[in-house]
């Protein structure tokens, strides 16, 4: 694919410095960029690599292309926010590659007569779709997917290989859920019956549905559970990484981010344009508010109101430098008393 610098401020804005009629064919890093891409500074660290470009173009904010001491003769493309510029050019060279979906039911998928399947819908081999399930326009299903029944996906969505959509799941528009995520699986619902003579746990029938509204991206081998009585809702723009766990009757608020491995109990609520670090834990029944930052390995066991950067993984140190900070914890509680102690003298030396 080759566009001209007018095409692409044409299409997405920005303010075109220097000739428009210069080819690009491609996006690429500052430092590895040629004749024929554009390239993008984001991080003002990475200034001084722009001089030394090869790239035909570059895609920077006013405030960096002010403090150019030169500007070399080739073109720029000014925007408020060029990391997001990038991303959406970025994303019309990869639609361009992509091969062109064919529509259709592949001849070994399962789908059962009362299933609406748009002509436009493209559903590939060894697919199960159960009774009652609606596809929206132009949803591509890739393969070995199965879907339950009365379930429900909205237009434009891709669904990769293997994942596995329980009975009456929502998924809404131009959603994209990977390989292997399994969406309205049973939540963790079990009522404790013991006596001193033993006992059980007795299974909580899980109900509710798992509801994914417009624009979701759910990760590889990530697990949404379906709620216990109401809905587990993961609301729209939300982006979610691979391997992560969301228990039943939680809700996720729109344009959140949470990345690999963490798990989020259930019943628990999470605000809207929140960031949840890696291998996060949020216990059930916490309510953290909008715009909360929580970095990678905390555990959040109480709710958080309100916007914040919130941490309680303790950070990686040299092994020498942990097991000293080790030794000095387990004497914490000794190294209270004898303060408590020396508290007590000190007051009654004051008071004498």
């Amino acid at each position: 694919m080759t566009v001209t610098l007018d095409q692409i401020v044409a299409r997405f804005g920005g303010d075109l410095i220097g000739g428009g009629n210069v080819a690009i064919e491609g996006l690429a890093p500052l430092d590895r960029a040629g004749a024929h891409q554009l390239a993008f500074l984001s991080n003002p660290l990475y200034l001084a690599q722009v001089a030394d470009s090869g790239a035909a173009a570059v895609i920077l904010s006013r405030a960096d292309f002010d403090k150019l001491t030169g500007h070399d003769g080739r073109s720029w493309i000014v925007a408020p926010n060029p990391y997001a510029y990038f991303a959406r050019v970025a994303q019309m060279f990869a639609a361009a590659a992509e091969p062109a979906v064919v529509a259709g039911v592949h001849p070994s998928a399962v789908v059962d007569p009362s299933a609406v399947v748009p002509a436009s819908a493209s559903v590939g081999p060894q697919v199960v779709i159960e009774a009652g399930v609606r596809l929206g326009e132009r949803v591509r299903i890739v393969g070995n997917v199965f879907i339950g029944r009365g379930s429900t996906i909205g237009d434009d969505t891709l669904i990769y290989a293997n994942a596995t959509l329980y009975h009456a799941s929502v998924i809404g528009a131009r959603c994209i859920i990977h390989a292997g995520a399994v969406i309205g699986s049973d939540g963790f619902g079990f009522a404790p019956d013991f006596t001193a003579a033993g006992g059980e746990w007795v299974k909580i029938p899980q109900v509710g549905r798992a509801v994914i509204e417009d624009d979701v991206e759910i990760g590889a081998s990530t697990s949404i559970d379906r709620g216990a009585m109401a809905d587990t809702v993961i609301e729209r723009g939300c982006k979610i990484d691979n391997q992560v766990q969301i228990g039943h009757n939680v809700r996720v608020g729109a344009y959140t981010v949470i990345a690999g491995c963490a798990g989020i109990a259930g019943s628990s609520t999470i605000g809207r344009h929140c960031m949840i670090g890696g291998a996060v834990g949020v216990a059930g029944h916490v309510t953290i508010g909008d715009r909360v930052i929580v970095t990678a390995k905390s555990g959040v066991s109480k709710s958080i109101p309100g916007p914040g950067v919130y941490t309680s993984a303790f950070p990686a140190v040299p092994n020498a430098e942990w097991n000293k900070n080790a030794a000095i914890m387990r004497n914490l509680d000794k190294m209270r008393d004898r303060l408590r102690q020396l508290e007590a003298k000190v007051k009654g030396l004051q008071e004498k």
